[in-house]
C-alpha cells in the first residue's frame, strides 16, 4: 500500500537513535543528514529521534509534541517518556509512511519497537529496510555478547527481522550480515538469508574553497616529531587501548590528542592507565567531543589520524581526516582498502602490531615536503569518494526499488 503525500514524493520514515542538532553519535547522524541533504527533494524524510544527545540531560527543543523542519527533512524529537512501545505504536499509527527505516540492530526503542509496532499494523505489507550501521561485524556482535546472543534467538523465534531489507554500507558489511545470519553463526543461528543490498554511506559534498581553507590550517612538520589525532567515541570498538598500546614502543617526540565523548567510563578508565603507563616522550591529552561543523578544521591541525578500530561500517571519520590532508593510520577492519598504494595512509592487521609501530616511527621521521605531498594526495583522493556519483545513484535505487 502506497500512500503518498500530495506533492508525490515517497514517505520514508526513519528511525534514529541521534540526529541533529546532536553531534556525538558520530558517522550514523552524517549519514542520515546527507543523505536527506542529497535525496531530500526526491523523497520525502521524516525522522524520528531522540531529543537531546549522548549524555544531557536537557532536551534540544521544549516541544516534543510536534514535526520540526531540520533541512530537508521533518523531525520528531521524542522526550524519554515518550518512547515507549506504546507511545512508539500510536505514532507509527498516526504517520502516513511507503517505506519504513530503522538504522540499528539493537536498539529498544528506535528499531525494536518501531519493528514490533509495524508487524502488527495494518500497513505491515509495507517495506522495512534496516541498516545495522556497523553493528553485525564480528567484533561488535562479540561485545556483550551475553545479551545480544538471547535477544537474536528471540528475534529469530518471533521472526522480527523476517521480510526486511538489509541496507549495508560496503561490501565488507553485506559479508557480515550475511555471516551474522548463517546457520553456522553460533550466536545467532538464524536460517535463512537474507535480503541485502549494497549502498554507501554518503559523504558530504565538497567544493574547491572548502577544501583551500583547510589546507592553511596544517601544522609544519619537524623530523622526530609527530602531532597523532585519534577522533571517536571513547568505546571498545573504536579500540583506543589498542593505540595506546601500540604508542609504548615509538620513539620520538609524540602529541597524542583525544577527541570524543565519554560513551564507556568504565572502558576510559581502562584507557587511562595505560596513558599513565606510556613514556615521558609521549603526551596524551583528551579534548571532549567536537561539533560536526568543526571536525574538519580540528582534523587538518594533525600530522596523522589514528585509528586501529574493531570494525567500521564506513568510517566516516576516515573520510574526514583524508578532506583534511590528514593522512590516516587503521585497521584493516573498515571497507578503506589499499590505502598505501594510493599515497593517502595505511590499514593494518590487528594482529601485527610491530607493523604499526613500524608506520608510526616512519611518519615520527617524516619532513615537511613527504608529509605536503601525502596530504595532497590524500585531500585528491577524498574528493572523488565524496563526489562520486554512483553512490548517490544507489542510496536512490535503494528506496525506489523497495
Amino acid at each position: 500500500m502506497i500512500r503518498q503525500t500530495g506533492h508525490g514524493k515517497l514517505n520514508i520514515l526513519i528511525f534514529a537513535d541521534y540526529y541533529l542538532p546532536g553531534f556525538k553519535a558520530g558517522g550514523p547522524i552524517k549519514t542520515l543528514s546527507n543523505l536527506v541533504d542529497q535525496l531530500g527533494d526526491e523523497f520525502h524524510f521524516k525522522i524520528v529521534t531522540r531529543d537531546r544527545d549522548i549524555d544531557d540531560r536537557k532536551p534540544f527543543f521544549e516541544d516534543t509534541q510536534s514535526w520540526r523542519s531540520v533541512g530537508k527533512a521533518e523531525v520528531r524529537y521524542l522526550s524519554p517518556e515518550q518512547s515507549s512501545l506504546i507511545s512508539i505504536g500510536t505514532l507509527l499509527a498516526q504517520t502516513p509512511y511507503d517505506i519504513l527505516y530503522l538504522n540499528s540492530l539493537f536498539s529498544p526503542h528506535f528499531t525494536i519497537y518501531p519493528l514490533i509496532s509495524h508487524k502488527i499494523s495494518s500497513n505491515r505489507n509495507v517495506q522495512v529496510i534496516l541498516a545495522p550501521r556497523g553493528e553485525v561485524a564480528d567484533s561488535a556482535v562479540k561485545i556483550k555478547s551475553y545479551k545480544k546472543a538471547p535477544f537474536l534467538k528471540l528475534a529469530k523465534w518471533f521472526g522480527l527481522y523476517d521480510n526486511i531489507k538489509w541496507h549495508a554500507s560496503s561490501e565488507f558489511e553485506a559479508e557480515n550480515v550475511h555471516g551474522m545470519f548463517d546457520s553456522k553463526n553460533k550466536i545467532a543461528k538464524v536460517k535463512y538469508a537474507p535480503n541485502v543490498v549494497i549502498a554507501p554511506d554518503l559523504p558530504e559534498r565538497l567544493n574547491d574553497i572548502q577544501l583551500q581553507s583547510l589546507a592553511t590550517n596544517r601544522t609544519r612538520k619537524e623530523q622526530n616529531k609527530l602531532n597523532i589525532v585519534f577522533l571517536a567515541r571513547v568505546a571498545r570498538m573504536k579500540n583506543l587501548d589498542g593505540a595506546l598500546k601500540i604508542l609504548q614502543g615509538v620513539c620520538g617526540e609524540i602529541k597524542f590528542d583525544i577527541y570524543g565523548p565519554l560513551e564507556d567510563r568504565e572502558y576510559w578508565a581502562e584507557c587511562e592507565n595505560l596513558i599513565k603507563k606510556l613514556p615521558p616522550n609521549i603526551e596524551v591529552r583528551h579534548k571532549g567531543p567536537v561539533n560536526s561543523k568543526d571536525v574538519h578544521a580540528v582534523l587538518s591541525t594533525y600530522h596523522l589520524f589514528f585509528l586501529p578500530t574493531l570494525g567500521e561500517n564506513f568510517g566516516h571519520v576516515i573520510l574526514e581526516a583524508l578532506i583534511a590532508g590528514c593522512p590516516v593510520l587503521i585497521s584493516d577492519r573498515t571497507p578503506w582498502r589499499d590505502l598505501e598504494k594510493k599515497g593517502v595512509g595505511w590499514e593494518i592487521s590487528l594482529s601485527a602490531p610491530e607493523i604499526f609501530q613500524k608506520v608510526l616511527h616512519e611518519c615520527v621521521e617524516m619532513d615537511q615536503e613527504s608529509l605536503a605531498s601525502l596530504s595532497r594526495q590524500a585531500v585528491n583522493f577524498a574528493k572523488a569518494v565524496a563526489n562520486d556519483e554512483n553512490n548517490l545513484m544507489l542510496n536512490r535505487k535503494l528506496f525506489l526499488e523497495a
